[in-house]
């Protein structure tokens, strides 16, 4: 099974997104628990980060982030990666175990509606909620022209 590179994207930023408890959760309510060594243990370490102002303007180095990955091997041969913000290694190794998982095509429909297509309905509930938080508060600024300036 050849899967493309934007699903990969997409299920591979669902993982890094989630919870750390919440998919803890749903793999062990999936009973995943696959055999798997460590070709990279979970380590910690930084990355910078890069931005534009406005989006489109000059690049700027913004500051640096605590960035943990991992890259683990299941027992027929497949790699899984992971890269997450922050400092939890487990939640890396268990992104890397269920990259390798969806890459195999007995897992890949199972693992995309019960465990990736959740993460991101989770995750756009979430940016929602936030989204009509900051709305709430918003001012708009205007000016009055006067017309005794002309």
């Amino acid at each position: 099974m050849k899967i493309n590179t934007e699903t990969r994207q997409r299920w591979l930023s669902a993982l890094a997104h989630s919870e750390p408890a919440v998919l803890e959760s749903r793999m062990q309510s999936l009973k995943l628990a696959p055999e798997y060594s460590l070709i990279r243990p979970a380590e910690t370490g930084l990355v910078q980060l890069q931005a534009r102002m406005g989006g489109t303007g000059d690049r700027f180095f913004a500051g640096d982030a605590t960035l943990t990955r991992a890259v683990v091997r299941l027992n027929d041969g497949t790699l899984g990666y992971s890269w997450v913000l922050g400092r939890d290694k487990p939640h890396a190794e268990r992104c890397a175990v269920i990259d390798a998982l969806l890459q195999a095509p007995h897992h890949f429909q199972t693992l995309m509606e019960t465990l990736i297509c959740p993460l991101e309905a989770q995750r756009d509930a979430l940016i929602a909620a936030r989204r009509a938080e900051v709305n709430a508060s918003r001012v708009d600024f205007f000016t009055l022209v006067r017309g005794d300036n002309a």
